[in-house]
């Protein structure tokens, strides 16, 4: 909360273009920035939505777990088609979830819906804790160093690492995230999916195998309305990795959803 007197700290938006909303949500430790070039490409023909996510950029002294984070993002960006990749697409999926009205179609790339097993969400939620504890001690360089050389991200490019703009949040704000809308923070909603009634497209890189497989089952416990594809040669950030095939991608479904 914030202290009497102050306003609490809002959720950061920026929007170009005109028509039918598209509201781009970023994954962990980037910005909203981090849609560049694919923001301009669907600004074309569409009114992009991009967001800082709470603890990141403009939003940095937001803090906020996935399910109120999901909420003050809907609230922010307004209604229309999300998408979101990582973390961001953990916040879609959510957002989804809470309201239906306001998310009317989603993407989801790289998306895993919660650890289903206790022990193991007890697990991460103590590994963010560790990287919670090693921002605030160490800062964001040395952090994002270490960051980006999992194998996770052994497939993107230097130049689309966007280093510098990553580099704009803080170790309070990124620490933060970690322990409110870490995977392992809030219970699991595989159980909820199937309740969702917008169309839904779900994306993992090729080379991406673990998300591949979460991808795949997510697409099937949703339903007829869900559809999963695979971005060609393209690891967990497909839409960096990727982006012309990404772009194409979802465009191809935008027209026929």
């Amino acid at each position: 909360m914030a202290p009497e007197g102050e306003a609490p700290a809002a959720i950061h938006t920026e929007r170009r273009g005109a028509g039918a909303s598209l509201v781009l949500v970023h994954g962990f430790t980037q910005t909203g920035r981090s849609w560049e070039p694919i923001a301009a490409d669907l600004a074309i023909d569409h009114q992009v939505v991009v967001v800082d996510a709470p603890g990141h950029g403009g939003s940095g002294a937001v803090r906020a777990g996935l399910s109120d984070g999901a909420r003050a993002l809907a609230a922010a960006a307004g209604p229309g088609t999300y998408i979101g990749y990582s973390m961001g697409a953990r916040y879609v999926l959510r957002a989804a979830l809470a309201d239906p009205d306001t998310v009317r179609a989603a993407v989801l790339l790289g998306v895993n819906p919660g650890i289903e097993d206790a022990g193991e969400r007890a697990t991460r939620r103590a590994n963010d804790e560790a990287l919670a504890q090693q921002l605030e001690r160490d800062g964001v360089d040395h952090f994002l160093d270490g960051w980006l050389s999992q194998p996770l991200f052994a497939g993107l490019p230097h130049s689309a690492a966007d280093l510098a703009d990553r580099r704009r949040n803080t170790a309070a704000g990124l620490a933060s995230s970690l322990r409110r809308a870490g995977t392992g923070a809030e219970p699991d909603v595989w159980d909820a999916v199937g309740r969702l009634a917008m169309p839904v497209l779900v994306l993992a890189g090729s080379e991406d195998a673990k998300f591949a497989a979460i991808g795949e089952r997510l697409a099937a416990a949703i339903g007829a309305n869900a559809h999963f594809e695979l971005v060609p040669g393209a690891g967990h950030a497909a839409h960096l990795e990727q982006p012309e095939a990404f772009v194409a991608i979802v465009r191809a479904w935008l027209v026929r959803r």
